[in-house]
């Protein structure tokens, strides 16, 4: 796959989704099956690089990323104070294939974003042309602290237990350093390879006019009562990729995933913490994407 030839994106569109504008670009051709990109809390569409996306697209997949709101050129809220709960994060992917007039989609989510495409999938299940999910949990009750799932390891409980002050959200060295120290403290057995975060954290805040806004991700509830979510009920073919070093949930919360999901399969990174795939792991991950989006269109 190396030898694949690079696939330029797009330009970056905003479009409008209920009462947001979001921004979203795409990579490869129109006509082939869409791949949209759900990322996790406070990031961006920047963390799937671009490198990533074009050999995917290479691959003959259309691949969508997208800024989710409050973050990068998308709709920012009051920072600290969001107007919206949890489900405004859902509904928005759901709108965001209407916008883009896509009946349905091969959804990847990355933590956050891969509890938010579990619930797509129940809900929504003509939306999903297959479920992958990366690094994230059960979406159940009781999600990651069900007592069965082991928890996060003692090393990054301590850190929420001493959380460092925040950064200086108008200074860009400083906004970096924050996302580092985050890289740092969820990488797993894999070096955290500095230049690397530091060029897309970078490319984050200047993308970003309210850098800041991305942190209200982590202030949001639920706005509505949740239906239960059964992992029983998910139809969609389903591929579970998982560190077997992340340290918010570690390697059984992956293999619950699969466990629970009909059909699901699952394939370990090794090394990788609670983060998005490394380039070291991308050829593992992107063979494993392929894979499955064609076999789920077969």
């Amino acid at each position: 796959m190396n030898g694949t030839a690079e696939v330029q994106p797009a330009a970056e569109r905003l479009v409008r989704v209920g009462d947001v504008e979001i921004c979203t670009q795409a990579f490869g051709a129109p006509a082939d099956p869409p791949i949209l990109l759900v990322g996790g809390a406070e990031a961006s569409m920047d963390w799937w690089e671009d490198g990533f996306c074009s050999r995917l697209a290479a691959a003959g997949r259309h691949v969508v990323r997208f800024d989710a709101r409050d973050t990068g050129r998308s709709t920012t809220f009051p920072v600290g104070a969001p107007t919206y709960g949890g489900e405004a994060l859902l509904t928005d992917v759901v709108g965001l294939l209407d916008a883009l007039g896509l009946d349905s989609a091969h959804l990847v989510g990355v933590s956050m974003g891969g509890g938010i495409s579990q619930l797509i999938a129940a809900r929504y299940p003509g939306r999903v042309a297959s479920l992958t999910l990366i690094a994230t949990s059960p979406a159940t009750p009781g999600g990651p602290d069900r007592p069965e799932l082991p928890p996060m390891s003692a090393e990054l409980a301590r850190t929420f237990e001493e959380p460092q002050p925040g950064p200086d959200w108008s200074d860009r060295e400083s906004v970096i350093a924050h996302f580092l120290a985050g890289e740092r403290a969820f990488a797993g057995a894999l070096p955290v390879d500095e230049q690397r975060v530091r060029r897309i954290a970078g490319r984050a805040f200047d993308r970003s006019p309210v850098p800041a806004a991305a942190a209200n991700h982590w202030l949001l509830g639920d706005d509505k009562e949740p239906a239960a979510l059964s992992l029983g009920d998910i139809t969609a073919p389903a591929l579970v990729l998982h560190g077997t070093h992340d340290p918010l949930f570690p390697y059984a919360h992956g293999e619950a995933l699969a466990r629970e999901i009909p059909g699901a399969t699952l394939v370990p990174l090794p090394g990788m913490g609670h983060q998005m795939p490394p380039p070291e792991l991308w050829d593992t991950v992107i063979s494993a994407l392929v894979t499955h989006t064609e076999a789920a269109a077969g």
